[in-house]
């Protein structure tokens, strides 16, 4: 998995947006490429450091996984109760990673998309 084909999937997932909103804050966060729905945050990498996404997940999910996979840690400046970081070259095959994108795309527009 490269970068593209990461950023290629998120967008398909049908009225995704990217941003790299966290600039602002400091120019070493210009590389923090964030994937929205329905307004909110779903997804992030870093485009500089493509070693780990950072998704929303669910409380039972993430202690699910986290029993399941060592790849699977604390999220980068995000609620560790609903998000968590996967690590690209772990124990998790890209295509378990791209369904968990998928999980968390899903999670978000479920909670704020306006029917």
């Amino acid at each position: 998995m490269d970068i593209i084909e990461f950023r290629d999937h998120c967008l398909s997932l049908g009225n995704v947006i990217e941003k790299t909103p966290f600039g602002k804050f400091s120019p070493k966060y210009d590389s923090i490429l964030v994937f929205y729905v329905a307004g909110h945050m779903f997804c992030f990498v870093d485009i500089d450091n493509f070693t780990f996404v950072n998704l929303k997940s669910t409380p039972e999910e993430i202690d699910s996984l986290r029993m399941e996979h060592s790849s699977i840690g604390k999220p980068l400046n995000m609620s560790e109760r609903h998000w968590i970081q996967v690590d690209f070259d772990g124990d998790i095959p890209d295509s378990k990673i791209y369904g968990l994108v998928d999980r968390a795309f899903a999670i978000v527009k479920a909670k704020y998309h306006k029917a």
